[in-house]
């Protein structure tokens, strides 16, 4: 498994904005230039980011874009299924009845695999990625 590059280049974003976290908002022009992305893709990932709540925009001369709780509060699952979409490791989806569920061998390993990855992403915050 892989994350795209909307997942990696999300999560340093999401770094760049926990490091000024309570400075006020970041211009996303500073943040593209420290990642070495363009501002457009940077705002088509701040878009998903700010519909799952997780940052907020400001708008003015000093607007900018800042995490919408506290670093410690933002789980790292959160971030990644904001970018990413649901991520299973399974052909078979949770809302769809699989003729072959019962019968796959691969199946309860790839289920056991997703859920162990799920509470790993979900047992770490924003603010563990400081140390």
């Amino acid at each position: 498994m892989k994350l795209s590059t909307k997942g990696r280049y999300g999560l340093m974003a999401m770094y760049r904005l926990m490091e000024s976290y309570g400075d006020g908002p970041q211009s996303i022009s500073n943040i593209a230039m420290k990642e070495n992305l363009s501002e457009s893709y940077l705002e088509q990932l701040f878009s998903l980011l700010r519909n799952a709540k997780l940052i907020k925009s400001t708008r003015g001369v000093n607007g900018g874009y800042s995490l919408a709780k506290d670093p410690k509060e933002i789980k790292i699952g959160e971030i990644i299924e904001a970018l990413e979409g649901n991520m299973e490791l399974s052909c078979c989806q949770k809302d769809v009845v699989c003729p072959k569920s019962e019968e796959c061998p691969t199946r309860d390993i790839l289920d056991v695999v997703q859920f162990k990855i799920e509470n790993v992403l979900d047992s770490m915050t924003l603010e563990d990625m400081r140390k």
